[in-house]
């Protein structure tokens, strides 16, 4: 089968299609078919070792022999291992790996897949599992959030922001997006009841106007973005697409940060992290039946043009997800 697979850190050019042994799978995997993957922050990180420390998992002078990049996926199950249930060869499926996904097939934990949502295409489907997911388990299991509580998303035209608008108003919030003039329009379509131009205010200067603050953007300090909350308001981090770049740490350098802050300050200050599950993955499919909510798509690339959809997506720019078409 074909792959994409980088024998060194760098950028887009470092990647090769290569011909690789189909992987075989555990007994509590199962065989995809990929039909369409989407691109992530996760994705070009881990190409650049950007920060540093994704080398530790990934390979400390180069990345490790067989290493394919790619997180979401969509496609068809060819096989299923001796003790997967509920899944079965033909299925149309989508949730994710944590790397893997930019090769024809993939072995996949069974719980880190759901049957695809009929109404979506795959490449909508593949462009859910990681941005969703982490929009879900910020705003839900983070941030609470609840009917009637004033949301502001910092970063609502990305990939994670799109979901996060749309999430917060299915939870009855009342939700303020926060980006540029030219995605004023779309932000305000996914249901914000308000949206901030920050080349023209400010966001950070309505002093205690939210219950509930996502940052997914990364640029601005721990007190900037505590002062637009209320006494007892709640900032959640995501990392940043805009965290300075070469370090250490990179985008978890926040949430260190706010770990360490946490203890002393009034207003709850925590962190997100991607944890895939097939039950959260079932609940957006559910949402994504009913057209609550819907994958936002900027540009798709196809397989072969993998590299291309990496260099786009690194700029930092896209409007909602990047979508791989095999």
């Amino acid at each position: 089968m074909k792959a994409w697979s980088w024998d060194r850190y760098g950028p887009p050019e470092v990647l090769t299609l290569k011909d690789v042994d189909e992987p075989g799978i555990a007994r509590d995997e199962v065989l995809v078919r990929v039909r369409a993957a989407s691109v992530n922050p996760y994705d070009w990180r881990h190409m650049q070792a950007d920060p540093k420390l994704v080398r530790l998992s990934a390979g400390l002078r180069r990345p490790r022999p067989g290493l394919i990049l790619g997180a979401d996926l969509a496609g068809v199950v060819e096989r299923v291992g001796e003790e997967v249930t509920g899944l079965r060869p033909g299925d149309e499926v989508f949730g994710e790996v944590r790397l893997g996904s930019f090769a024809e097939t993939v072995a996949v934990p069974h719980d880190r897949l759901a049957l695809k949502p009929a109404r979506l295409t795959f490449e909508q489907a593949a462009s859910v599992s990681m941005a969703a997911h982490t929009a879900l388990q910020g705003l839900r299991d983070v941030g609470g959030v609840s009917a009637g509580l004033r949301v502001l998303v910092n970063g609502a035209s990305g990939g994670i922001g799109t979901f996060a608008v749309q999430l917060a108003r299915t939870f009855g919030a009342e939700v303020t997006g926060v980006c540029s003039t030219r995605n004023i329009e779309l932000v305000r379509s996914l249901g914000a009841d308000d949206v901030v131009d920050y080349t023209r205010e400010d966001f950070t200067t309505r002093r205690g106007r939210y219950d509930l603050l996502m940052d997914i953007v990364g640029d601005r300090s721990l007190a900037e973005l505590r002062r637009p909350l209320t006494p007892r308001g709640t900032l959640v981090i995501v990392g940043g697409i805009a965290s300075p770049r070469g370090g250490l740490l990179g985008p978890a350098a926040q949430q260190f940060r706010g770990a360490l802050a946490a203890p002393f300050v009034g207003q709850r200050v925590a962190s997100v992290r991607w944890k895939p599950n097939s039950a959260d993955l079932r609940f957006l499919a559910d949402l994504m039946e009913k057209e609550r909510i819907t994958p936002v798509i900027d540009r798709t690339y196809t397989f072969a043009e993998i590299p291309e959809a990496l260099r786009y997506s690194a700029r930092g720019h896209a409007r909602g997800k990047v979508a791989i078409t095999f």
